[in-house]
């Protein structure tokens, strides 16, 4: 059954949280992979745990992690996600330099990660399943549209997509959907 994900909705002082790309990889694993600790992000990673513990530390003052008190003990905290998605709105973000350049350092942190997944995809996709190896698709279209169409055609995507978001269930994988829209002019 489906259900609304909770959203996380960023404003111009959690933009400058996220716009990490450590902590977006971090915030990440947490959401995919559940509740974790420093030690275990680190491993997971390739970084410290003193890295790791000093950043979420930031993810969690910002809101967008919090400690899972059902698991650890003193020496040990673990950490969850404290939403399913972040939701970052762009026409409510200040013109000023210093938010433009979060912004900008944001989308390019989401755009190498979304890169990282769909190459990791490309080269197993040989190792899936059968039944996941012919449903997945990588698809590009190029439309001619008005600013209202986009905007239309963005929250159109993101209720589709709300429609089948769920709990997870036996026999599930986690399915990455990647969605960009934006205006590319007469490039190729």
């Amino acid at each position: 059954m489906a259900r609304t994900p909770r959203y996380n909705r960023v404003g111009a002082e959690t933009l400058k949280v996220i716009a990490h790309p450590l902590r977006m990889r971090m915030l990440g694993v947490l959401r995919a992979h559940g509740p974790n600790t420093a030690t275990g992000l680190a491993a997971r990673l390739g970084e410290s745990s003193g890295t790791t513990s000093w950043h979420l530390r930031q993810l969690a003052d910002a809101g967008f992690i919090e400690e899972d008190t059902e698991r650890g003990n003193r020496r040990e905290r673990w950490w969850r996600a404290a939403q399913e998605v972040t939701q970052v709105v762009s026409h409510a973000m200040p013109d000023d330099p210093e938010t433009q350049d979060a912004y900008g350092t944001f989308l390019t942190a989401l755009i190498d990660l979304g890169y990282e997944r769909s190459t990791r995809y490309a080269r197993t996709r040989h190792a899936l399943p059968e039944a996941w190896r012919h449903v997945s698709e990588l698809s590009d279209w190029r439309m001619s549209l008005t600013p209202a169409e986009l905007r239309q055609l963005a929250v159109e995507v993101n209720e589709l997509v709300n429609r089948y978001h769920r709990d997870p269930a036996e026999g599930d994988e986690i399915v990455t959907v990647q969605v960009q829209m934006f205006p590319s002019g007469q490039d190729t």
